[in-house]
């Protein structure tokens, strides 16, 4: 397994990440290797200056950058050699089985969709995130922040795609799914939800449990699969964030809260795209990168996008 790491995307870019990408090394079995993708003459120096032996790691030459202020899709286009569209040259042709970055999400996601595609018969990829619940168990909760307003058939397809990720990445047979909404009743909500609600009660392949309510989030009634637009999850998942922020403010330290880090997920695989993707937040340091790096590994060894591929 050869997981690819974008050296030079973030906003701690490239130290935070080669220190991540040497953390990680104890976590990676004899078969895994990591092939850092950026500017050699820097990569090299900065391992040696840490003392770190070069050799334990691949290295891929990029000699430009898609900066976090810059516009995604021209930036992809005309840096032709960046290390974002150089990883996902590589992930096309097989060299890396998995791209992982925390660099510019909009640069990202049009390399997605440039390079890999979208898988045929998917309507929208989606970003999918891991939820803890106080029962230990983790929910896939998708669409957070890719699409702003989806359709009742692409929610329907959301379902799906994530009922794939838990059965595959967290073993959940048979996951349950709900849909968030602002009431457990099938008349509440939005038309494009009470219209998704009709596609998903009705749809054989899908183990459909009802609308859920946010309240709901982080408890044991939680489903294993949450559906939401792209809107909506990204302020969920912003809030979480944000309840993280406040609780260690305070000075409160409890096991359950922690799992909110988004430093202990590490970052947000893209599903529903012809390989393994998964996109860090901006401002990960090294815990956050090593966490992306292991993963993407996890998606890689579920081989998420060929199963995907094949039930879609």
């Amino acid at each position: 397994m050869r997981i690819g790491l974008d050296v030079m995307g973030g906003d701690f870019a490239p130290g935070a990440i080669l220190e991540g990408a040497v953390d990680v090394l104890p976590e990676l079995s004899k078969g895994e290797r990591l092939v850092l993708i950026g500017n050699e003459t820097i990569i090299i120096a900065k391992l040696e200056e840490e003392g770190i032996d070069t050799s334990l790691f691949d290295i891929v030459h990029a000699d430009q950058v898609i900066g976090m202020g810059d516009h995604p899709a021209r930036a992809y286009s005309n840096k032709v050699n960046s290390s974002i569209a150089v990883g996902y040259r590589l992930l096309k042709s097989g060299e890396i089985d998995g791209f992982a970055s925390a660099g510019n999400t909009g640069a990202m996601l049009v390399g997605a969709s440039y390079t890999v595609n979208v898988i045929p018969g998917v309507f929208r990829p989606a970003l999918a995130t891991l939820f803890p619940s106080t029962d230990g168990r983790q929910t896939v909760l998708l669409d957070v922040g890719l699409n702003p307003d989806s359709k009742p058939d692409v929610l329907l397809q959301y379902a799906r795609l994530g009922m794939l990720y838990a059965k595959y990445v967290l073993h959940i047979d048979n996951p349950t799914v709900g849909l968030l909404n602002i009431g457990e009743e099938e008349s509440k909500g939005s038309v494009a939800v009470k219209s998704a609600h009709e596609l998903m009660k009705d749809n054989p392949m899908v183990n459909f449990t009802g609308n859920v309510e946010a309240n709901l989030l982080f408890t044991p009634e939680m489903p294993d699969v949450v559906v939401c637009d792209g809107f909506v999850g990204n302020i969920v998942l912003k809030e979480a964030e944000a309840f993280y922020k406040i609780y260690r403010k305070r000075g409160l330290r409890d096991e359950f809260f922690d799992r909110l880090n988004f430093e202990n997920i590490g970052g947000t695989p893209v599903v529903g795209i012809n390989g393994n993707v998964v996109i860090g937040h901006g401002i990960s340091r090294r815990k956050a990168i090593k966490n992306m790096i292991l993963q993407t590994r996890d998606v890689i060894a579920a081989d998420l996008a060929r199963k995907i591929i094949e039930e879609i």
